[in-house]
């Protein structure tokens, strides 16, 4: 999925594991730099009972039904053979009707269901803010959302909440002044050329590890400053960069800005693309703390470690290794003056959000308008209830859960879960190119799955957190320092196998390699995904299909590096590896010849473990449905089968727009595929599909039998 903002450091670690989304809407990011991104990310049309997203609010009572039975059949266009685009078949009338809110860069199921998710925490806020008497967490969660929804104050306080901070920056005399403030912003405002996070260790599953990451980019992404494609972008950000300079009353805004787009274009050039860092064998790189020096000389690490406050960490895992020596000379020969206005910038920019109007309207006008083509802001009461969830989400949680989250539910979803873990088993028992060790690997893997459901069995303890209703900039800084100090102070120590890396508000799912666990908030557990009253084989085509595409995570091209330990480690036999990466070949061709917008096509390296998840998923949850008749005849509805209701099921979930500027984000950016690419691609390898629809030779989805991909 394409995932939410979420503000805890190492959360990135989780939702980087294999989440079904990665998509943002457009950011309001905690300053942290290790967050998720939105896999991702994450990258969902309203249900039947909502006419439009800019039609009635839903009732946040119970989430509305997809037509009667849990398919909405007045969103197809049965004008179009299923053959030929199935996802046009099964989304199309869906598709001509709904408009993109102005408030969005896109638009879908995923979105629909996170409005009513986002409604239910906005009641539960106002109540919250309202109670003045309240006490505890509660009364943490209610002072958040006051300082964040009183525009009145935060607006009289225009930019003096960060005058300390801009304050430190001009102070700042050498580049060991410089390194270690960029050591501080790891867990408050700032910028920084690295960035450092505490992760579970990869090949040491029992502890925890400090990971090295490159930063130093503004911009979503390395090719934002690298391509033509974005070179009007690009213009606009020296603007945008002149601009908050300008608000910051940073001198010489228009120089200082032409300056630090030239300095983060060098940091682009010289650092690794999104295809490599998705190989984790290439990114864990164990050094001593003390041998950063001699791999990246030119930057202060000591300086750098101790203004993160991780003086106590003896080993490091530096990720992307071979940027690292590069972006430290960069840092050595850059003016300390360019480095200062880009450390300005950067606060600025992470600030804006709880910042005044000026810095709302600039931020918003490049990063909403400028890069995803969205014509206005979200509602403030929207960002108000993304920033509890993302500072402070497991409080906020809480209330969520017990206000709609019946036990019921969580049985329900843990019989699926089996259905589909019996699907997988059966799949990796029936392989004719997986050998028998591989297979004894994989199924020991496979049963050493843990799975979440809902909310965390133990919740985040908040007690240390000051939060004040009056102080919107220093709680956010607070909150994510706090979760930093939680987070380093478990070096040393065991890991937390109870810990979650999403709220139970998210409309999300993950695969976490390090733990060997599928992890399915509450909030998704709910029409298009799942409805108890509704059709089991849309059911199984919907969530199923999320949970094997969950499972699948753990056997992809790079959850298959992990042993049911969550150790990385390489337990396939060569043979085996050379078999399942000339599947992966296939697949990612058929994806890199798809064309989202004209000259637009998909980059099958970067989206691979993603379209595996897919694949994988898909054949799981008609599988897993087969199961769940036991030997029963499937029943036909509405003149549908039960294999056709499943492909519906699985289709409904991914209907959604996007704007055009945003999907060309996307494309360079998440390792989802776009939602159409999603449906129509895994569906052709699927010999079932040619079945339910009676696909032949000579349409747009047939693929011979010999050349589908045969990975599960």
């Amino acid at each position: 999925m394409k995932t939410h903002w979420l503000g805890a450091a190492a959360a990135a670690a989780l939702l980087a594991a294999g989440p079904i989304l990665a998509r943002a809407e457009e950011p309001d990011p905690a300053p942290v730099h290790a967050k998720a991104k939105p896999k991702p990310k994450a990258k969902a049309k309203p249900p039947a009972a909502v006419a439009s997203p800019t039609g009635p609010a839903p009732d946040i009572a119970q989430a509305p039904r997809m037509g009667t039975w849990g398919f909405d059949l007045a969103g197809r266009d049965t004008s179009t053979n299923p053959g030929q685009d199935f996802f046009q078949y099964a989304n199309g009338g869906y598709e001509k009707a709904m408009v993109i809110p102005a408030d969005r860069a896109s638009f879908g199921a995923f979105d629909a269901l996170n409005d009513l998710s986002q409604a239910r925490l906005h009641a539960l806020l106002d109540k919250a803010a309202a109670d003045t008497s309240a006490t505890g967490e509660l009364a943490k969660v209610g002072a958040l959302y006051r300082s964040f929804m009183d525009e009145a104050k935060v607006n009289a306080l225009g930019a003096r909440p960060m005058a300390a901070d801009l304050a430190a920056i001009k102070a700042e005399k050498t580049k060991a002044d410089v390194a270690r403030a960029m050591g501080k912003a790891q867990h408050t405002y700032g910028g920084s050329i690295f960035a450092a996070s505490v992760q579970v260790d990869g090949k040491d599953p029992d502890h925890y590890a400090v990971y090295l990451n490159q930063a130093g980019l503004n911009l979503p992404d390395r090719d934002d400053y690298l391509e033509k494609t974005f070179a009007a972008q690009k213009a606009k950000y020296e603007v945008y960069v002149a601009k908050m300079l300008t608000l910051a009353k940073w001198p010489n805004p228009a120089a200082n800005a032409k300056a630090i787009v030239a300095l983060e274009t060098e940091i682009a050039t010289d650092s690794w693309t999104k295809e490599d860092q998705r190989d984790d064998n290439r990114m864990y790189n164990a050094y001593d703390a003390a041998k950063l020096a001699e791999l990246a000389p030119g930057f202060d690490w000591s300086a750098f470690i101790a203004g993160a406050g991780l003086t106590k960490a003896v080993r490091v895992v530096a990720q992307e290794n071979t940027a690292f020596p590069k972006l430290a000379a960069i840092y050595a020969k850059t003016p300390i003056a360019t480095l200062k206005a880009w450390q300005a910038f950067s606060l600025a920019d992470q600030a804006a959000p709880y910042l005044s109007q000026p810095f709302i309207d600039a931020r918003f006008d490049f990063r909403g308008k400028a890069l995803n083509g969205q014509p206005t802001q979200r509602p403030r009461w929207k960002r108000g209830v993304q920033l509890v969830d993302g500072q402070i989400g497991e409080a906020l949680g809480k209330v969520y859960v017990a206000a709609y989250f019946p036990p019921e539910s969580k049985a329900k979803m843990l019989a699926l879960v089996g259905d589909i873990r019996t699907a997988m088993k059966a799949r990796i028992e029936l392989l004719d190119w997986m050998s028998p060790p591989t297979k004894a690997k994989a199924l020991e893997k496979l049963a050493a799955f843990t799975v979440k459901i809902g909310y965390p069995d133990k919740w985040r303890d908040y007690s240390g957190l000051t939060i004040k209703e009056d102080d919107l900039y220093g709680n956010v800084s607070r909150a994510t320092t706090f979760d930093w100090d939680f987070r380093v102070g478990r070096l040393g120590g065991p890991v937390d196998r109870s810990e979650w890396g999403m709220t139970p508000s998210t409309i999300n799912a993950y695969y976490n390699p390090n733990g060997n666990e599928i992890v399915f908030p509450a909030a998704i557990l709910a029409p298009p995904f799942f409805d108890p009253d509704g059709d089991m084989a849309i059911n199984y085509g919907a969530i199923g299909g999320v949970i094997g595409h969950e499972t699948t995570h753990g056997f992809d091209d790079q959850g298959r590096h992990y042993d049911g330990t969550g150790r990385l480690t390489d337990w396939w036999t060569p043979e085996d590896a050379a078999k399942f990466q000339a599947e992966t070949v296939k697949l990612g061709k058929q994806y890199g010849a798809f064309e989202v917008l004209p000259g637009a096509k998909i980059n099958g390296d970067l989206t691979m473990g993603e379209n595996i998840a897919d694949l994988g998923g898909l054949l799981l949850a008609l599988d897993a449905y087969h199961t769940s008749l036991h030997g029963r005849p499937a029943p036909i509805i509405d003149g549908l089968t039960g294999d056709q209701r499943v492909f519906l099921g699985w289709a409904q979930v991914w209907r959604g727009k996007t704007r055009d500027d945003a999907l060309r984000q996307e494309l360079v950016s998440d390792p989802h595929s776009p939602e159409r690419a999603r449906v129509d691609v895994p569906m052709r390898n699927v010999d079932a599909f040619y079945a339910a629809f009676g696909l032949k030779p000579g349409d747009a989805m047939y693929v011979a039998p010999a050349d589908r991909v045969r990975i599960w």
